[in-house]
């Protein structure tokens, strides 16, 4: 059995609620491959009770499966030699549960469930209402992938199901410090790169060994045919997504480095009035984002960017797919060597500044800042600025992220001063100066320090 990693504020939440002295109804959503469905089969491991995992199949082969899962897992061999509707399936196995605690019913994959039968959200909120919220008898939790389905037919206000959770869990990628879990054996940089290309998805995660180094396991892992990251974004995508052509068209343009309908537009040839649709499908599918200036005000649709948010997508659709005959011809340590090493330091670059933002309200913690804040970049016709903390004590932290070696600390920090002037500080908040780098010799890090900017390399970074 692989071992599960991480995930301990999850199932510490899914516990508070089965210790609880009410039935429970709880939510649990996310992207695809984030570990949804191993969150929920870790959690059975120490509980009685059912997991169901909904299929692109007809209502009646669905229920027959539910009921033959039941029987199996209540010792209730009656169970499955009865034939009936959803609303009678499910009151019939809370009923044959014999058990002192809550009986857990998880119904994995809920929208494929629904597709088959649309008044199933009507159905349990019917026996919620009328039998289970006044026991305590069912843990039931509803786990889907698809964004905006979850968001429609379980928390949205027109769903039958709203206001009738009793908790919910929209479960992320890891962050950097918990994927690192995955590959102790590696030092901060090693653990980063592989970050980089994995984001915090288990299964890409596991993907890479840290035995061997972050070019070997791209190289095994992603680039080589026959490896399991290879088309995982071609499967991933197809599954969610129909015509995927010209999704495929806009992601190779985000990958590119178009972050405007117009780029992308020109890049793919679609017309420009055609790309919301296809922008937002994959923004609700949580793989590309929409990012705005961070200014401490509201920013109009005029200055919004189109991001890969994805850190696998975006290094298939910036390095595999578009030379997908190249890496099969020449195979993976060619491909490796001659597509992907010459370009690793800047797309790497790019990739540690999200590191960076994602990073600064560890430090805040670290710092003991106790007031709220956000975080994210700043941009205009003139300067892009890598990292802002706009903090509510009126001071807002300033940025910069090097990924390649730093051979100026006076520069840098001239370079950061500068940025911060053209900040709109419209609040008259005041600006503090911080770098982030991988690495700063002793002299680097004493310029920047004379100039009053904090330092932070990739070790402080991780803790370490």
């Amino acid at each position: 059995m692989t071992e599960f990693v991480g995930r301990t504020r999850e199932l510490a939440a899914l516990q508070r609620a089965f210790d609880s002295t009410k039935s429970q109804l709880i939510p649990v959503f996310g992207r695809r491959r984030v570990g949804k469905s191993e969150l929920l089969l870790h959690f059975l491991e120490s509980h009685r009770g059912i997991y169901f995992l909904g299929k692109e199949s007809p209502e009646t082969l669905q229920l027959r499966e539910l009921m033959a899962t039941a029987a199996q897992a209540l010792d209730e061999p009656l169970l499955a030699a009865v034939s009936l509707a959803w609303k009678e399936s499910l009151e019939a196995i809370v009923r044959q549960w014999k058990g002192t605690e809550k009986l857990v019913v998880i119904l994995d994959e809920f929208q494929w469930m629904v597709q088959a039968m649309p008044e199933l959200p009507s159905i349990v909120q019917e026996l919620w209402d009328r039998q289970w919220q006044h026991e305590n008898r069912v843990f039931v939790v509803l786990c889907g992938s698809y964004m905006g389905f979850m968001e429609r037919e379980v928390l949205g206000s027109k769903s039958p199901l709203f206001g009738r959770r009793t908790a919910q869990i929209h479960l992320q990628p890891f962050g950097y410090q918990e994927a690192r879990a995955f590959h102790p054996g590696y030092a901060a940089a090693d653990a980063a790169r592989t970050y980089f290309v994995c984001g915090g998805v288990p299964l890409y995660l596991k993907a890479f060994r840290d035995a061997q180094s972050v070019d070997a396991n791209i190289r095994d892992a992603v680039m080589d045919e026959f490896s399991p990251l290879h088309r995982e974004p071609d499967f991933l995508l197809r599954e969610e997504l129909r015509d995927v052509a010209n999704y495929y068209g806009v992601l190779m343009a985000l990958a590119a480095g178009a972050t405007k309908a117009r780029e992308i537009a020109q890049q793919t040839g679609l017309p420009e009035r055609s790309l919301p649709y296809y922008l937002n499908s994959l923004v609700e599918l949580g793989y590309v984002a929409k990012r705005f200036p961070l200014v401490g005000g509201p920013s109009t649709a005029r200055h919004v960017r189109f991001v890969l948010e994805d850190p696998l997508l975006r290094f298939w659709f910036g390095f595999v797919y578009p030379n997908v005959s190249f890496v099969r011809q020449m195979g993976p340590q060619r491909s490796f060597d001659q597509l992907v090493r010459p370009n690793l330091p800047s797309w790497y670059g790019l990739a540690f500044e999200r590191l960076c933002r994602e990073a600064l309200p560890v430090l805040y913690e670290r710092e003991g800042v106790g007031a709220a804040f956000e975080v994210g970049e700043y941009w205009d016709k003139h300067v892009q600025i890598d990292v802002v903390g706009l903090r509510k004590d009126d001071w807002t932290d300033v940025g910069e992220c090097k990924w390649g070696p730093v051979r100026s600390g006076s520069a840098l920090a001239a370079e950061i001063g500068t940025k911060a002037a053209r900040f709109p500080n419209s609040r008259g908040a005041t600006l503090g100066l911080r770098a982030f780098v991988r690495t700063a010799g002793e002299g680097t890090r004493a310029a920047l320090e004379k100039a009053r900017v904090k330092v932070y390399e990739l070790e402080d970074l991780y803790g370490e």
